[in-house]
C-alpha cells in the first residue's frame, strides 16, 4: 500500500516532532543561541530545516533564526556578537579574520555558488541582448554605464559574479549597486533601476513567469561553472567566531550537530517536502520557482562536511584578489573541523 503525504499531514508531523524535541530538551535547560542567515533564499536551507525540524531544540538550544537582510550585514552580526553562527560566502569569516577579529569556518554548505546567476531586465531582453559582451555595451536610457545589482557589496552574489566579470575583462563596463533582500531585488528589476540582478535560479524565474525579465548568464550551471571555475569550491560556509567558540564550545557542538543532521535530511528527502518544511521561510518566489531551486541546490549541497585542500585552492582565486581586499588565509588559520568531525560520529551519512 502507498502511503500519501500531504503538505498538511507532513506539517503536522513536523510540528509533533518539534514538540516532542521540545520536552526533551527542557529537561536539558535550553541554552540561548542565535543563527544569522542574509535572505530568504534557497542557499541557507539547513537553518531552516534545522529549526523548523527541531534539531536545535533536541541538541539543547533554544535557537532564534535572524534574517540580517543581506550578506554584509548577517557578517556584521556575527562579527560584533549578537548572533553565535552565520552562514553565508566564504568570504565573510575571512574578511572578519582580516580585520582582527578571528573567524571560524565550521563547515561547507555547498561545492559550487547556486546564486550566481545573471538576470536580465525586460528592456533589454526586448532589445535582443543575448550575452554579457553585448549587456556591458550597451547603455542606460540615462547614456550611463548599465547596472548590475547584488544583496550586498562585498556579498556572495558580488563577489562571485564579479569575478566571472573579470575573467571576461568586462568588469570595469558596469556599475554595481547593492539592492538588499529579496523583494527590493526584485522590485529594482522590475522597475529597471538596474539592468542586470544576480541571484539564484529562483528569483530568475520569478522575473521571467511576470515579464520582469530573463535569464542573461547562468553562472551558477555545471558546465559554466567547470569552464570558469575549473570544480568543486566550498562557496558558502557555517562559520562563528573563535571567541564564541572559547566562551562555549558546547553550544558550537550543539549547533554544527543540529545544522549537520539538517543536510542529511535534506539529502535524504524530496524538494516537495524540504518546501513543506521551509515555506515560511522561502515565501517570496513562484512554488515552482523554489521548487527549481531547491533542486538546484539538493544537487550542489556539501553532503561530506569537510573542506578539502584542492576546493580551498580553488576558491582562492576568487576570494584573495583585489576586489575582496582579503589577504590570503590558510586551511588552518581559518577551518575548524573539529565539530563537523564530532557530528559525523554522532550522526554517520546515509
Amino acid at each position: 500500500m502507498t502511503m500519501i503525504m500531504t503538505r498538511r499531514s507532513m506539517l503536522t508531523v513536523i510540528g509533533a516532532g518539534a514538540t516532542l524535541g521540545l520536552h526533551r530538551a527542557r529537561a536539558a535547560d535550553l541554552k540561548a543561541a542565535r543563527a544569522i542567515y542574509p535572505t530568504a533564499e534557497v542557499t541557507y536551507l539547513a537553518q531552516y530545516i534545522a529549526e523548523r525540524l527541531g534539531y536545535f531544540k533536541e541538541a539543547g538550544l533554544d535557537c532564534k533564526l535572524v534574517q540580517g537582510g543581506s550578506g554584509v550585514k548577517m557578517r556584521e552580526i556575527v562579527a560584533s556578537g549578537q548572533g553565535d553562527v552565520g552562514i553565508g560566502d566564504m568570504s565573510h569569516p575571512m574578511q572578519i579574520s582580516n580585520h582582527g577579529c578571528n573567524a571560524r569556518i565550521l563547515m561547507p554548505v555547498d561545492v559550487r555558488n547556486g546564486s550566481v546567476v545573471f538576470a536580465m531586465n525586460s528592456r533589454l531582453a526586448d532589445a535582443g541582448v543575448t550575452t554579457l559582451q553585448q549587456f556591458v555595451a550597451s547603455k542606460r536610457p540615462d547614456g550611463h554605464k548599465p547596472i548590475i545589482g547584488v544583496s550586498s557589496l562585498g556579498g556572495t552574489n558580488h563577489v562571485w559574479s564579479s569575478y566571472y566579470m573579470e575573467l571576461l575583462k568586462l568588469d570595469d563596463m558596469v556599475t554595481w549597486v547593492g539592492v538588499g533582500d529579496v523583494d527590493t531585488m526584485l522590485g529594482s528589476l522590475k522597475t529597471q533601476q538596474i539592468d542586470v540582478l544576480v541571484n539564484s535560479t529562483a528569483l530568475m524565474q520569478t522575473a521571467t513567469e511576470h515579464g520582469w525579465g530573463k535569464l542573461l548568464f547562468d553562472g551558477s550551471s555545471e558546465a559554466n561553472w567547470s569552464q570558469y571555475i575549473g570544480g568543486k569550491v566550498p562557496a558558502t560556509a557555517h562559520f562563528c567566531l573563535q571567541a564564541a567558540i572559547e566562551q562555549d564550545r558546547p553550544k558550537m557542538q550543539a549547533l554544527v550537530t543540529a545544522l549537520w543532521r539538517a543536510i542529511q535530511w535534506i539529502k535524504a528527502h524530496s524538494v516537495e517536502d524540504q518546501n513543506a518544511v521551509a515555506e515560511p521561510y522561502l515565501g517570496s518566489t513562484s512554488r515552482t520557482a523554489t521548487l527549481s531551486d531547491l533542486t538546484l541546490m539538493k544537487s550542489l549541497l556539501d553532503y561530506d562536511g569537510v573542506i578539502d585542500p584542492a576546493g580551498y585552492q580553488r576558491g582562492s582565486k576568487v576570494w584573495f584578489r583585489e576586489l575582496t581586499g582579503i589577504k590570503p588565509i590558510t586551511m588552518e588559520q581559518i577551518i575548524d573541523s573539529s565539530f563537523i568531525l564530532s557530528a559525523k560520529q554522532t550522526y554517520p551519512s546515509g
